[in-house]
Order: C-alpha cells, then structure tokens, then sequence
C-alpha cells in the first residue's frame, strides 16, 4: 500500500519532471517561431537530407544577420595560418554518452565579432565595460 505522502511526492516528482515538455513548444511575441506553418526545424535539401534551416534576415527584414560562418581557414589575429580546428566533440552520443557537448576554442578577434568598450581603453577595461554593457538599439540600425 503505498502512503499518501508517498504518493504525493511521486506525483509532484512527476509533475515537475514532466511540466518542461508541457510548456516547450509555446510561442508568442516574446519567443516567435523562426519556422512557418509549411517549414519545420528539421526539413530537407534538395538532395532530400536533413537540414537546419539557417536565417540571415529577422523581423520582416528590420534585422540582417552580418555573421560570417566559422571555417578553419578563416582569418584569426594573430595567426598567419587563419583559425585552424577550432571545434571538438569530447562527448558523443556514437561513443555512448547521453548527449553530444561540443567545445569551442577560438581567440576574441575571429569572425564576426564586437570589440568591448574596455578592448582599447583600458580605463573601461578597469570598470567592467564588456560587450553586454552596449545598446542593442546602436547595433541594430538602418541599412544604408
């Protein structure tokens, strides 16, 4: 026989075990789908293989996305040879573990990027001025 408060804490472990699944697929202003009703996020190329779908241009063209893929021959400061392997899978899902985890190394000044306040001032430096500490809005503006 199993005791009520037993039973409680199987179901309030269920509950919150489950309750992420319930809720993951909610989308509205603040989390708009990227996908339309005909797309999924899983659809296939012309040679019918599974492809992400990849997006350059968001919020009916208000938002062009300027980021250069990551490639090992792509140009990195400080380096004649360009970036080199910068990406590896220490965890695999074809070796046994439970999830792929991926780890990325690269140096500050590769790819599309933002210089902090603090990169060349070394008094913002000093105060913590990082790439976060910039306006969104002054990053985003109107194509000429």
């Amino acid at each position: 026989m199993v005791l009520p408060n037993a039973a409680a804490t199987i179901l309030l472990t269920a509950l919150i075990t489950l309750s992420p699944f319930a809720f993951s697929s909610v989308v509205d202003d603040a989390y708009p789908s990227p996908y339309t009703a005909a797309m999924t996020s899983c659809d296939l190329d012309e040679g019918g293989r599974l492809s992400p779908i990849r997006r350059e241009v968001y919020d009916e063209g208000r938002i062009i996305d300027i980021s250069h893929r990551y490639h090992p021959d792509m140009p990195s400061w400080g380096s004649d040879d360009g970036l080199g392997e910068f990406l590896r899978l220490p965890a695999s899902m074809k070796n046994g573990s439970l999830a792929n985890n991926s780890e990325m190394k690269i140096p500050t000044h590769t790819g599309t990027h933002v210089d902090a306040p603090g990169h060349v001032y070394d008094h913002y430096f000093d105060a913590g001025f990082d790439v976060d500490t910039l306006d969104l809005h002054v990053l985003n503006g109107e194509f000429q």
